[in-house]
């Protein structure tokens, strides 16, 4: 432990340990499933839907991070030392923090679009094309960017034992404008998705509640999706979120780097989590189609020798026609 330019260094042998194994699994699962979301955006999308756009979105931001993730296990496997130099250093955490916010954001897109299509599924924005959905995409990453950018402004080197250590995140003690933004940013752009998140999920599961649903149909799958999406975005981005919660309340009670050992060896493990959202979305894009759904299911048979059966359609309620026809 020690505390250099007024910033707390410590020496973790378990995170040095642990976390490059995790990272690294991270990596291949994650990449293996965003690939295959991919190609199935590609390939195997017979109609787009505003849903369809913000998750292509969200599958491209996972791809480009996930090439991130051996350098940062490689940079823990070296006790917290960075070799590859200032500018991809400074290009490696503006990756990070904008995949973390894009992966908020997109989801939370995805929560909106369903509780629009089936909360209000008459309003007129449900009729809006395929370019309205592009127009919030784009406005999303240029809120994305504009919050994250800073990250390629700065050096984030700091030097401990002939070790340079690449960190957006620091403990650092007394004021400092861009470290209170840092900080401010990550725990808002949680916050206030999540509250929107479950407030769209509550409002689906009171208007399906009482409603005669075919248990094969399309409602029942919407249902799921929502609820997926919300325990995704929960999982993986409430703990690391309330370990830096831990931290700012700490640091307006104590001014010794030694009170804060265990809330940085905590919020550090907990970013495993975030990072873990992009091997849990392709779970997401699982449920939100049957275009995704159907295809790897013909793909686990194919690969099985089995041949696909014809599925016998249900019946739908009158009272959800104007829903299915919204989520179809």
């Amino acid at each position: 432990m020690a505390n250099t330019s007024a910033c707390c260094t410590f020496d973790e042998p378990v995170m040095d340990q642990f976390l490059p194994p995790i990272l690294f699994l991270e990596f291949i699962f994650g990449l293996s499933g965003n690939i295959l979301a991919l190609w199935m955006f590609a390939f195997h999308m017979d109609s787009w839907k505003p849903n369809s756009i913000y998750l292509a979105h969200l599958a491209v931001a996972d791809s480009v991070v996930l090439f991130c993730l051996p350098f940062r296990a490689d940079y823990y496997r070296r006790r917290k030392n960075w070799i590859y130099g200032d500018a991809f250093c400074r290009i490696l955490l503006f990756l990070l923090a904008s995949n973390r916010a894009a992966g908020i954001f997109f989801l939370t897109a995805v929560a909106v679009d369903r509780y629009l299509k089936i909360v209000h599924p008459l309003h007129r924005i449900n009729r809006m094309n395929l370019t309205y959905a592009m127009w919030v995409s784009c406005s999303l990453w240029v809120v994305i960017i504009a919050m994250t950018v800073y990250l390629l402004t700065t050096e984030h080197f700091y030097y401990y034992n002939n070790r340079t250590q690449c960190e957006s995140f620091n403990i650092c003690l007394g004021n400092n404008p861009l470290s209170n933004w840092h900080n401010s940013f990550y725990v808002i752009q949680f916050f206030v998705p999540a509250t929107i998140v479950v407030f769209c999920t509550a409002c689906i599961t009171l208007q399906l509640r009482n409603k005669t649903i075919d248990t094969q149909g399309k409602i029942k799958r919407a249902v799921q999706f929502i609820f997926i999406v919300a325990l995704v975005f929960i999982f993986c981005f409430f703990p690391s979120t309330i370990s830096r919660v831990a931290v700012w309340i700490l640091k307006s009670w104590y001014s010794e780097c030694s009170f804060f050992r265990q809330a940085n060896l905590a919020f550090y493990t907990s970013v495993c989590f975030t990072y873990f959202n992009s091997v849990l979305n392709p779970l997401v894009y699982y449920f939100s189609s049957p275009a995704f759904s159907g295809t790897l299911n013909k793909l686990v048979l194919k690969i099985r020798g089995k041949k696909t059966g014809e599925q016998t359609p249900g019946k739908t309620s009158d009272s959800v026609v104007t829903v299915t026809r919204n989520l179809s």
